[in-house]
């Protein structure tokens, strides 16, 4: 049972995170894509419709399901027009740009029998599927501490829209949606936040760095972003009453991905053993080997979803917890206050 499915937009994050699991999967069958670009040879090749724009795709396309890669103020519009068109919908993270518009899509959703996800890749990250076992097997026993970055070293302003003074423009919306939504899987929602979103770099234009705190009962957990870390990066830090969990870099599929590499090989998202992390008891260090990730887990609970009915791989009103974090973090920011987050 094949889903005819289309992307808006055909940028890298259409290129890199949606098109090789559509190309590997045979669940899936590109018929569409939204862009002004002039078609390439992949489109051409493969006898993919191409719309000028993504309001023509929605109303004209026949794809079952629209993967929407646009923009992040477009997101909430664009996802609404689908949903309204009898389209199923997975929508780029973040989700949209205020948490009253994810209610707004997911009751939506609801209303029309339609399948709604938010893609969050990053659940399915070898190194985050580790760190939930570790934690469900009670490894580090009573976990107090819990650190999770998204360090990168650019130093410098980009010319894109993400650093651009535009609505959901900046880090905060950018990576902060995958580390507020690993931590909200793992222990989930906070009882308050503490967060500082700062322009640190020269011409910044929006959030370039984040230091978000979640506090919960017994349990502190980190999210930081920052520009300026020139590596080795940390990752994750997990903190418990028998021992720790540190894991420095990223997982690898990204960079096999912009490297061309098909996901339809088992091993191809197993991370090489120089990259483990170490679990520390006090006394001895040992490597813990990192179970291997798979983004296509993602796109085979979509098809399950639509197809077999079963719940969606991302919970849309989940990552709309996740956007009222966002907002509650600028909040804090701004007025320099721990807020306490009631859902």
């Amino acid at each position: 049972m094949t889903i005819k499915t289309a992307i808006i937009g055909y940028g890298f994050s259409a290129k890199t995170f949606h098109l090789p699991f559509i190309e590997a999967l045979d669940q899936f069958e590109l018929s569409a894509i939204s862009t002004s670009q002039t078609p390439d040879a992949y489109l051409i090749d493969r006898q993919v419709t191409v719309y000028e724009t993504a309001d023509q795709l929605i109303d004209d396309s026949d794809a079952e399901l629209i993967i929407i890669t646009a923009p992040n103020d477009s997101h909430f519009r664009l996802a609404e027009r689908c949903l309204n068109n009898k389209k199923h919908v997975i929508v780029e993270k973040p989700f949209v740009i205020t948490s009253n518009q994810g209610k707004i899509l997911s009751a939506l959703a609801i209303k029309n029998d339609l399948k709604l996800s938010v893609y969050q890749n990053r659940r399915w990250d070898g190194d985050f599927l580790t760190l939930q076992n570790l934690i469900e097997t009670n490894t580090c026993g009573d976990i107090k501490y819990f650190e999770s970055h998204f360090d990168r070293f650019r130093p410098q302003v980009q010319d894109r829209w993400r650093e651009k003074a535009v609505v959901g423009g900046g880090i905060l919306y950018d990576l902060g949606p995958h580390l507020i939504d690993q931590a909200l899987v793992l222990f989930g929602a906070p009882q308050a936040i503490t967060a500082r979103c700062l322009e640190l770099r020269k011409n910044a234009q929006v959030t370039d760095y984040f230091h978000i705190q979640l506090h919960y009962p017994g349990l502190e957990v980190v999210l930081q972003a920052s520009p300026y870390s020139a590596g080795p990066n940390l990752r994750f830090q997990l903190q418990g009453t028998k021992g720790s969990y540190v894991k420095y870099g990223l997982d690898p599929q990204e960079g096999r991905l912009k490297e061309g590499i098909l996901p339809n090989d088992p091993t191809w998202s197993q991370e090489s053993p120089e990259a483990f992390g170490t679990y520390y008891d006090g006394e001895t260090a040992n490597p813990v080997i990192t179970l291997p990730g798979g983004y296509q887990i993602f796109f085979e609970k979509m098809h399950d979803a639509i197809k077999n009915n079963q719940p969606v791989p991302v919970d849309p009103e989940h990552n709309t917890v996740v956007i009222q974090l966002i907002e509650l973090a600028l909040e804090s920011s701004h007025r320099g206050q721990t807020l306490t987050f009631e859902i």
